[in-house]
């Protein structure tokens, strides 16, 4: 499978200290990549250098070919790399459909009809349909994190970051989010999914990476992973 995005010898230091050190890997197109590791692992780190909001102190981040490692965040977005937050960020007095319809003229670039297109068809993949016309501000947990997904949907990306989207769900939204996830993949668009519910990282990806201290401390299948011994001392504390 073609690489969609290619990671070398990624670090930062923020001073003395050193949060992402020689970090190296790919993402192939459709892949689901998950991350996971400890509080202060560096998985924030490393999406932010991954879209752009910080610069690494060494090392390449290569997108569709290309080298984007000084590229800045809005330019990112039109090359086609959409992110969630941890915590939802919409334009709370706008309604649903407008946050989407700003993420789809403006990083997706496209015309109207291509938008509302678009728009319709993620508003139903996300659940969001009936909640078109309501303001983003004013949206329950379960609705807020659907719509963080659906905005970084919105302008049709080739990868797509996913920040600890499941955090605070129940079981049941859990899973409406991993069948979200896996019809995104069936798109065609790469994931890289940071999340601490282990189920979605065992059912919803292609690959795990566990991180700790900065580094990468494994990477390969899923059950594999989460059977190394250092995986479970980092990640579990057994």
């Amino acid at each position: 499978m073609t690489r969609i995005l290619e990671v070398t010898n990624l670090t930062k230091s923020f001073g003395a200290l050193t949060v992402a050190k020689d970090v190296s890997f790919d993402v192939a197109e459709g892949e689901v990549l998950g991350v996971i590791g400890p509080n202060g692992a560096g998985k924030t780190t490393l999406f932010g250098m991954l879209s752009g909001h910080i610069t690494p102190s060494s090392g390449t981040v290569r997108f569709g070919g290309k080298d984007i490692t000084t590229t800045p965040p809005h330019r990112r977005a039109q090359l086609g790399i959409g992110r969630t937050y941890q915590v939802p960020k919409p334009f709370g007095q706008m309604t649903v459909e407008q946050n989407l319809r700003v993420a789809a003229t403006f990083a997706g670039q496209m015309d109207q009809r291509t938008a509302d297109q678009w728009i319709g068809e993620t508003l139903a993949l996300t659940g969001l349909s009936a909640h078109a016309g309501a303001l983003a501000g004013g949206l329950p947990l379960l609705v807020r994190k659907r719509h963080e997904l659906a905005r970084a949907l919105a302008m049709r990306p080739r990868l797509l970051l996913i920040d600890e989207v499941a955090a605070g769900l129940t079981e049941e939204e859990v899973s409406a989010f991993i069948t979200m996830v896996k019809s995104v993949r069936s798109l065609g668009i790469a994931v890289v999914w940071i999340e601490h519910v282990i189920r979605t990282m065992l059912t919803a990806t292609d690959r795990l990476m566990v991180l700790a201290d900065g580094q990468i401390v494994a990477v390969g299948s899923p059950e594999q992973v989460m059977a190394l011994p250092e995986t479970r001392r980092i990640y579990l504390g057994a």
